[in-house]
């Protein structure tokens, strides 16, 4: 057991673009989540240790080379989504929730339809209903 740690620390100070990759993933989601919830456009490092695990220092040196490779903005102490930035966080936030964004039971994928509206909640959707189908 032992030895399996001793790996496993050693491989990620081999890999610190793969640590880097899953931070900057992470990153991404939150900050697009963040925004989307209205909670802001700019945020400062410690305004994302509340929704991201690990040490201030390294977050601020992941947030760093995100700028650099054009995915965030800074200002001041704070950080921004680029246009890249939320096309690159939309998909990967979309890619991690999809099994829980899809339509639910009995609704279908009209955004229109009365089917996502709560006031209609129980009946089925008039797009899954045999009679539609046919």
């Amino acid at each position: 057991m032992r030895d399996e740690s001793k790996k496993q620390n050693s491989q990620r100070d081999l890999n610190p673009e793969i640590d880097n990759l899953k931070s900057r993933d992470e990153i991404l989601q939150v900050m697009y989540w963040m925004t989307g919830e209205g909670l802001g456009d700019e945020f400062s490092v410690s305004d994302l240790r509340k929704f991201l695990q690990g040490d201030q220092t390294v977050l601020a040196r992941d947030l760093e080379l995100m700028v650099s490779s054009g995915l965030l903005k800074s200002r001041e102490d704070k950080f921004a989504l680029t246009e890249q930035g939320k096309a690159e966080g939309g998909r990967r936030f979309a890619d991690e929730f999809e099994s829980m964004i899809k339509p639910g039971h009995f609704e279908c994928d009209e955004p229109d339809c009365d089917c996502h509206n709560p006031e209609a909640a129980g009946e089925a959707c008039k797009h899954l209903s045999s009679a539609y189908m046919n």
